[in-house]
């Protein structure tokens, strides 16, 4: 049986593991996100692309930048084959992006913006309106609990950016957390799975602050493709993510992501997003 042959006979039988022997030649899959929230990111990426390779059938790896723009020019270019990005990007861009997964967290695809406060600290902040004159750490201009429901929720109690002190972009939920944590900033806007997996793993940042506010539930950020994209392999991985919590391997890797697995998802998943970024000017979503 040639390699092609081969492969197609393991997709159809679902067989779990491709041996080292038949991994297709040349052929890979290449996968975009920002930063994890994991201590041994490198590691832990590596040993998730192992993982997906022997259930692929080709080399899979992921590809770490620091914000969701260069990830999706990566993808829309052809330079990545999919990305784990966020779901007011995917709506933002949903006319060229296609649903692979979308994580379970708690069992569910959903999670929560927080604003977060340093403990302890001198200047108390409890929720949106009293940032007037303070400092506001985000995550990133494309995301959804780290920018998108900051403006709306800003706007709802009377305040822009010029009444702010200052915001800036600490690139990275996590980031936020530590800029927080370090008083560099009043508050923080920053997902709340992302706050919650820190505090889980002992992270100091997520032990030096504490959450004021809580958002509704939004559809969880997900994993993308590019429209039209023309990689064989991407079913096959698609089905190898929705399976992970079939072995134990899977089940390990999702656990270090405080994740319950994947779903196919829908794009109404992200309806809610739509509605607020349709109230936010500069959204790039229009009504």
């Amino acid at each position: 049986m040639n390699r092609r042959n081969c492969l197609r006979t393991l997709v159809m039988t679902g067989f779990p593991v491709v041996p080292d022997s038949i991994i297709a030649a040349n052929s890979r899959l290449r996968i975009g996100l920002t930063p994890v929230i994991l201590a041994d990111q490198a590691a832990f990426l590596s040993r998730w692309g192992r993982y997906l390779t022997t259930r692929v059938g080709c080399e899979v790896s992921f590809i770490a930048r620091d914000s969701y723009q260069v990830i999706l020019d990566l993808l829309f270019s052809g330079q990545i084959d999919a990305a784990w990005i966020c779901g007011y990007p995917y709506i933002r861009y949903e006319a060229k992006l296609s649903l692979l997964a979308v994580p379970l967290y708690l069992g569910l695809p959903t999670y929560q913006a927080y604003l977060i406060r340093p403990k302890n600290a001198k200047v108390s902040i409890n929720g949106w309106a009293d940032l007037r004159d303070k400092v506001l750490a985000l995550s990133d201009p494309l995301s959804n609990s780290g920018w998108l429901v900051a403006q709306a929720q800003l706007a709802k109690v009377g305040i822009n950016t010029s009444h702010l002190k200052r915001t800036f972009f600490a690139h990275g939920h996590r980031n936020v957390a530590d800029a927080v944590a370090a008083r560099l900033a009043h508050a923080g806007s920053i997902d709340g799975y992302v706050w919650e997996t820190m505090f889980q793993q002992n992270m100091a940042a997520a032990a030096q602050t504490e959450v004021v506010w809580k958002s509704e539930l939004y559809g969880f950020p997900p994993l993308v493709t590019r429209i039209g994209a023309s990689n064989n392999f991407l079913p096959i991985l698609q089905k190898s993510l929705l399976s992970m919590t079939e072995d134990t391997a899977g089940r390990d890797l999702l656990k270090a992501l405080n994740l319950t697995g994947f779903t196919e998802g829908t794009i109404g998943l992200f309806e809610s997003i739509r509605k607020q970024a349709q109230t936010v000017p500069g959204s790039g979503v229009v009504v």
